[in-house]
């Protein structure tokens, strides 16, 4: 019984460390710019892609296989931190003294570009990737078997997190990035450099999108012009149920989202394990008629008087 329960926090913490990074590319644009990236989730296929060369053929074979992993990382990270950067200077500054309505259909509009220009380059069949198969292997923790990657994306979330968080408060970006979270017309009046924090804040998603991507992609060994899309859906859920405009809130909202989402694969009966994700926006709702602000409500939500 006791191994089982801590293989269901294995798997909570794992499904809830990729919504984690999702959620807090989200939320980092969120707290300047008061409006949903729905691109995000693209930047991470664009992350996936960058790892393949355009094929024809079902499968397609990696072309980054070859180098070190090191490497293979950097070059992931930049690509999406290029389309994250290009994405700010075509779609974002133009749009920024918009309305929030008009930047989220830009970001949509931006989310279909990005799409399809995936598919023009590389068709629409799912690639296999085979990325880092050592790490499919398993070791033994606790008594358990638990697979390697699954360790590599708690540790590694765990350590972006901590390297987000001194960033945040260590750097003169970053504590200019907290200040126009909490009022960024304000932020403005103070003299913060609007394009260094969004800029910043778009470098910073983009990096946590490519990380994202590879994982995701080493998890599941499929690559598909939409694989950002799921991804990017459950941590909106977590972003909004941990509290807009938090990153603390975002993150907890996300192993939330993914303790639940274990939780109903384990206890739901086998005729409804296809409805998962329905009982998984059922709880939600019940969260937000209990907290409408979140779990941890953003400073910036409250009235100021």
């Amino acid at each position: 019984m006791i191994s089982t329960m801590l293989q269901y926090v294995i798997d909570a913490l794992n499904l809830g460390s990729l919504y984690a990074l999702t959620a807090l590319g989200i939320g980092l644009l969120f707290g300047i710019l008061r409006v949903i990236n729905f691109a995000h989730g693209d930047f991470i296929s664009v992350g996936a892609y960058t790892l393949i060369v355009p094929s024809t053929n079902a499968l397609a074979v990696l072309y980054v296989g070859a180098l070190p992993w090191p490497l293979v990382v950097v070059l992931t990270a930049l690509s999406v931190i290029a389309v994250a950067m290009l994405s700010e200077l075509v779609v974002f500054r133009p749009l920024r003294s918009s309305s929030p309505a008009t930047l989220m259909i830009g970001s949509f509009a931006l989310s279909f570009v990005i799409q399809h220009l995936i598919l023009m380059v590389h068709g629409s069949r799912p690639k296999a990737v085979n990325l880092w198969p050592e790490l499919a292997t398993q070791v033994e923790l606790l008594g358990l078997r638990v697979q390697k990657l699954h360790l590599v994306t708690v540790g590694t979330t765990a350590m972006l997190l901590g390297i987000l968080t001194v960033l945040l408060r260590a750097t003169r970006t970053g504590v200019e990035m907290r200040a126009a979270a909490e009022d960024y017309q304000m932020a403005r009046m103070l003299g913060i450099r609007a394009n260094a924090v969004i800029g910043g804040a778009l470098a910073l998603s983009g990096l946590l999108a490519a990380t994202a991507s590879l994982l995701y992609t080493a998890q599941s060994g499929i690559v598909s012009y939409q694989m950002g899309a799921p991804l990017m859906m459950f941590a909106f859920i977590s972003t909004v149920i941990g509290g807009l405009g938090n990153l603390l809130g975002a993150v907890f909202g996300a192993f939330v989202v993914g303790a639940i989402e274990v939780a109903l694969q384990a206890t739901l009966p086998d005729q409804l394990r296809p409805f998962r994700e329905a009982f998984v926006f059922t709880l939600v709702i019940a969260i937000l008629l209990w907290r409408p602000h979140g779990i941890i409500e953003a400073r910036s939500s409250r009235e100021r008087v």
